[in-house]
């Protein structure tokens, strides 16, 4: 069993697959507190489910790529049957994480986004640099930058750990705070070879809208 927050269908709007159509399968809870959450309401919200059932929810939308969010997925065992069953059925999985609980039980096929914390989060103590030798070179890694101190602090994350030499690194601006543009020139300017990356699913719909 599972607690699952919501399962829906949308439109993935974050990594080098946005645009794709994607199903979501958000778990409730999370150990972390960022100052920047979007997803609080998945801190306890949920029910719990069967694989099985999962599965057959999943099913229903008839779309190949799968990504399992929360909350943080990974605070529950039973993701990672879940995640060997998904892609036993034939499809793409993708694993959104926050950096500070090991990945290496996560199975190597599954696409994994580990969203490590720049101080203006509040959790940047929590970052468990560690996964990083569990990665694969299909992983990727993400930074949402809320002003210049996170972008000089990632930054220096980028160079010293030779992240780009092994993975997409992802830069993604605070949405409502810090201006895209901003972060597109200091990008440039440092000739930082990272991926701006926008929220899509914001710039389609509401940003307070759930389940898309």
């Amino acid at each position: 069993m599972l607690k699952v927050n919501e399962i829906f269908h949308s439109i993935q709007g974050e990594s080098s697959h946005a645009g794709r159509p994607c199903v979501f399968v958000r778990l409730t809870g999370c150990n972390l507190r960022c100052t920047y959450c979007d997803t609080e309401y998945a801190f306890y919200e949920g029910e719990d489910m069967a694989e099985d059932e999962i599965l057959e929810q999943v099913a229903a939308f008839k779309t190949p790529l799968v990504e399992v969010t929360g909350g943080e997925p990974l605070m529950q065992a039973g993701v990672i049957p879940l995640m060997a069953r998904l892609l036993a059925d034939g499809y793409e999985v993708m694993l959104e994480t926050g950096g500070s609980l090991p990945v290496s039980d996560v199975p190597a096929e599954v696409f994994k986004i580990v969203d490590f914390k720049t101080p203006s989060s509040g959790m940047e103590k929590h970052n468990l640099w560690s996964i990083l030798d569990d990665l694969a070179g299909h992983d990727e890694i993400k930074f949402v930058i809320g002003d210049r101190a996170d972008f000089d602090w990632a930054t220096a994350q980028v160079r010293q750990r030779g992240l780009t030499q092994r993975h997409t690194v992802l830069f993604s601006p605070t949405f409502g705070d810090l201006d895209p543009q901003e972060l597109a020139g200091w990008i440039l300017a440092a000739a930082l070879p990272v991926r701006l990356q926008l929220q899509l699913h914001k710039i389609i719909w509401d940003p307070s809208l759930r389940g898309v």
